[in-house]
């Protein structure tokens, strides 16, 4: 299914070793070069940098991680009924969305979940769980595939790295004009940066960068929605319908790695504030925004 925010981890991961390369090749005392002013446009340019940057290393990343992290193993070459159903579904489909046939690939697991991932839409990878395939029909499969091929063809994967890329931006952004003004207002330090620019930057990263993880999560929301009504398309609403009502029935937490989380059919449950930080719909407004197309 689509998503990127594969991310999460591996982009913050990214971002602190691109953020420890500049800062080692003297990049970061370009925003100290006129004493106790910051220069912004400097900082902008930095911020873009490792934010940008991070977000489509992780994109690039994304496919070879998912292998792994999974264990998913792709089918070069079907092996019974299922795998040779699998195949030729997944072709069909893509062919009917207008994208080159993605990898497809079954990862061991009792968890019913999916996923589709990749650098564009063109070269992605969709995999099925054995629970999933175990515990639905072949209709629910069938929509559960259309659902990560509609990711796939929409773009979901770059868009979000997009998106991705630009909340990293500002996070960076953000966190180093508090850094500084914690460093020179309050600490009075008016020599370079000291200590408390770089551990008052530190938490702000932090801090921002799990406020701004709501952002991301909200356009994951919304690129669910979209992929749903997509599936509808390529297989008909009651297939869709029929496959949410059974991970509705199910009631099973997602077991997908952390990681992962962003990128299965079913992202899990929260309640209240925690909702902000679901990277899927509740399954009983995806099954009503499908009922009311």
């Amino acid at each position: 299914m689509k998503r990127l925010a594969l991310f999460l981890i591996t982009n913050l991961a990214v971002m602190f070793v691109l953020g420890i390369v500049l800062n080692l090749l003297g990049i970061d005392s370009l925003l100290a070069e006129n004493g106790v002013d910051l220069d912004l446009r400097a900082l902008l340019v930095f911020s873009a940098v490792i934010g940008m940057a991070g977000s489509f290393i992780s994109l690039a990343m994304s496919k070879w991680s998912a292998k792994r992290m999974t264990g998913a193993k792709v089918i070069t070459s079907a092996q019974n009924k299922t795998q040779q159903w699998l195949l030729s579904t997944v072709k069909q489909q893509a062919s009917q969305a207008g994208i080159k046939t993605p990898e497809i690939a079954i990862y061991e697991s009792v968890d019913v979940n999916a996923f589709a991932t990749g650098m564009n839409r063109n070269n992605a990878l969709v995999a099925v769980s054995t629970g999933l395939i175990d515990a639905m029909t072949m209709d629910e499969v069938e929509a559960v595939l259309a659902h990560e091929i509609s990711h796939v063809a929409n773009g979901d994967m770059v868009t979000l790295a997009l998106v991705q890329g630009v909340v990293n931006t500002f996070v960076i952004f953000a966190s180093r004009v508090v850094g500084h003004i914690v460093d020179r207002v309050i600490l009075k330090n008016s020599s370079g940066h000291g200590i408390g620019f770089f551990v008052s930057s530190m938490i702000a990263q932090v801090v921002f960068g799990i406020l701004a993880s709501t952002v991301v999560m909200y356009f994951s929301r919304v690129r669910e929605f979209k992929a749903d009504a997509g599936a509808a398309e390529l297989v008909g609403s009651e297939k869709m319908v029929a496959a949410l009502q059974r991970l509705q029935a199910m009631n099973q937490p997602a077991q997908l790695p952390e990681q992962m989380a962003a990128f299965g059919i079913n992202g899990g449950f929260a309640e209240g504030f925690k909702k902000l930080f679901l990277s899927h719909p509740p399954l009983e407004e995806r099954i009503s925004a499908l009922r009311a197309n």
